[in-house]
This record gives C-alpha cells, structure tokens and sequence, in this order.
C-alpha cells in the first residue's frame, strides 16, 4: 500500500512538473501574429528569411536617396533603419530587433501583412488578381506590401497624417486607359500617386527619406495634380516646382 501510494505520488509529481514546463516554454516564445511571427532576436551579422522580412517593415527608415535590400543580411545599413524605426516609435535605439521591436511591428500590421494605416485595395485599384502587369501577379503583389511599408514609415514621420493614393498597381490595359508611360512602375505594382495634404511638395520632399528612388511631382510633364512615388532600378527625381 505504502509503495503503491509513493509510486502515485511520484507519478502526479511528474505531471506537475511536465505542466509547468509546458507553462514555462509557452511563457518563452515569442508573440504569436496572424501575419508573421519572429522567433529570434536579430542584430547586425544574423541572415535569413527572417532577416528579409524585417527588411520589408524598415526600410522606410533610411537617408535621403538610400534604398535598402531585401536580402536577408542584417547589415549596417539594416541596423540603421532598424535604429531610426525604434527611435520613430519612442524605442530604445540600440539597432538589435528584439521582443519590443517585434511587439510594435506586430501592432503595425494587419493579418494580411499589410501596414495598418494602408491596404491591398488602395494599391490596386485595376483588377483583383494583380494580373496583366509587367512581372507576374505574385510579384506585383510582393511589390505593393514594400511600398505600403514605406508609406507607413513615411506617414509617421509627417507626423501620422493620412496619405491619399490615387493610383497603384496597374495592368497594361488599366495603364493604356490612363494614358501612362509605356513602363510605367505602376506596371510592377510598386508605384503609388499621392494626392490630398500634406501639399504635393511636401510629399516629395519627404518620400526622398523613405526609400523611393522614382519620385516625380508638381513640375514634372503630368504630375501636377499628384506626386509619384516608386521603386526605379534607375533612380530618377523630378519636381521641379518643388526644387527637387
């Protein structure tokens, strides 16, 4: 009876302690999102898919005329951006991604990926598949999440003020209906036309720090009415009535 009622003992011992490591290594892990979830701490020297899709939620936070790689190397030039986003949001600035970090991307997203104060329907505004454009559907797609992170960034630093987008991803028949340029970034989907306030200059001005390499506005042949904003392989800015 005795060595019965020890074995009992010993056995109930042993779930109790499976379930409070089980507590414990819940308790551990890191936030569980709808849309991505990190589950490591990434400084400068760490690689991996992981790495790229921080990328994607900083790299609106660069120097003027600086574009930053989605290549999964967490470099300097990731450090800094990751550096300017803590600082955009009360962080500490220490250019290590950790649970902080995370826990104010994860507030910036959606389950869609999509930064909170923008969606998919704003940058396409064509068809719902994403098809028909320059790059497959996918791509245009992929295209679009960058630069909705970028006016994220871009937002924040104007001081939360909502931005307006007129025009996104294109096909070549949306296109032709317009009357765009025949390669027009709206075709790879990573193209936005802002309207609205701030003033188009402003707009221009600011989208110079935000990792836009195509930024054509008020005194450019067309842009008058809009500033547009994309991702150019060939960096090109013009708004001449805006001194740019």
């Amino acid at each position: 009876m005795l060595r019965r009622t020890a074995r009992s003992l010993g056995l109930f011992v042993m779930v109790m302690a499976c379930a409070l490591l089980g507590v414990g290594a819940t308790a551990g892990t890191a936030h569980a999102d709808d849309c991505y979830s990190w589950s490591r701490t990434l400084s400068q020297g760490a690689s991996g898919s992981d790495v790229t899709q921080l990328q994607i939620r900083v790299a609106g936070w660069v120097t003027s005329g600086e574009r930053l790689s989605y290549d999964g190397q967490f470099g300097a030039r990731t450090t800094a951006a990751v550096k300017k986003f803590q600082s955009a949001y009360g962080l500490s600035a220490d250019g290590v991604a950790g649970p902080d970090t995370f826990s104010k991307i994860y507030a910036l997203q959606d389950a869609d990926c999509t930064p909170v104060h923008f969606t998919y329907a704003e940058l396409n505004k064509c068809n719902s598949d994403w098809s028909g454009g320059a790059v497959p559907a996918a791509t245009a797609k992929a295209n679009a999440l960058k630069t909705m992170w970028k006016l994220e960034a871009m937002r924040r630093a104007l001081g939360d003020v909502p931005l307006t987008i007129s025009s996104g991803f294109r096909s070549h028949a949306c296109n032709d209906a317009v009357g765009g340029a025949a390669g027009s970034r709206h075709l790879y989907g990573d193209a936005a036309d802002l309207t609205g306030s701030p003033s188009l200059c402003r707009l221009a001005q600011q989208s110079r720090t935000h990792g836009f390499s195509e930024i054509l506005g008020p005194g450019y042949p067309g842009h008058n009415d809009h500033t547009h904003v994309a991702f150019d392989p060939s960096p090109y800015w013009s708004a001449p009535t805006c001194g740019i």
